[in-house]
């Protein structure tokens, strides 16, 4: 039978308590632990969350694949180089760093850099299309493919991504999408 419970999540770092407190056990950033509720299942006296649809099992080391996987070049060679020779397909990459420091710009420098036949949805959760559009003009960075989509809401970003279906999704910024499925 499954079961809700809360844990206390910290925004800064990721660190997952099970009581509130002004600071974070882990990272020391203080007023940063968010409540969220969390669906348990399984056996009386296990907590596990039941994240995951399918069990997974242990595997020997020589029967796992280790074939190359498929990367997608940024058209920004150090940025490919960062990435271990760019972007794996199917992958989500966190671009982290301090406010100004220019990770918008590089995101909208690389949708502009890929190859033309790339599909990509910028989405935009702090600025305004215009924004975008005139960071885009100002980096002359302009793709017929590049769709800006300015919205926070989660149910609308799926229907937006399937409309578009692109070959790439930037996220602008993570933390100011929300979603009416998550408390927190």
């Amino acid at each position: 039978m499954a079961k809700s419970r809360s844990v206390f999540i910290c925004s800064d770092c990721g660190y997952e308590a099970p009581n509130w407190s002004g600071k974070c056990p882990s990272c020391g950033a203080w007023n940063t632990l968010v409540e969220q509720s969390v669906v348990t299942g399984g056996k009386k006296g296990r907590g596990e969350a039941s994240f995951r649809a399918v069990e997974s099992a242990p595997r020997k080391i020589g029967e796992l694949d280790a074939g190359a996987e498929i990367r997608l070049s940024t058209g920004i060679p150090e940025l490919d180089r960062v990435l271990g020779g760019g972007a794996v397909v199917g992958s989500l990459i966190l671009v982290g760093g301090a406010p100004g420091i220019g990770k918008s710009t590089l995101l909208l420098q690389m949708c502009g850099s890929l190859p033309p036949d790339r599909k990509v949805l910028y989405i935009t959760g702090e600025e305004s299309e215009r924004q975008i559009k005139l960071r885009a003009d100002r980096l002359r960075a302009e793709n017929e493919q590049l769709y800006v989509y300015a919205e926070t809401d989660m149910d609308r970003i799926q229907r937006g991504i399937e409309r578009v279906d692109p070959d790439l999704v930037i996220v602008d910024s993570i933390q100011t999408i929300s979603d009416t499925e998550v408390s927190s």
